[in-house]
């Protein structure tokens, strides 16, 4: 019997989802679908991974986004 891991987010970093959110949305849809400044004023990466890593209700947010999508 092999166990196999139901997290549909294993093996992916923060920084792989939000990517992966911004290649299929874009910034602005993506701020959009999740209202946080972040994604709407002057948008990047870094300041994403830097607000999401210490905004748990954000992060929760941007990972079902993320679950829905993919």
């Amino acid at each position: 019997m092999t166990a196999t891991n139901q997290d549909p987010l294993h093996g992916l970093t923060l920084e792989n989802i939000v990517v992966k959110l911004v290649e299929h949305y874009g910034w602005e849809e993506l701020g959009k679908r999740i209202s946080i400044r972040c994604f709407q004023s002057e948008p990047s990466v870094k300041s994403s991974l830097k607000f999401l890593r210490k905004t748990p209700w954000a992060r929760e947010k941007v990972e079902q986004l993320f679950i829905a999508t993919f």
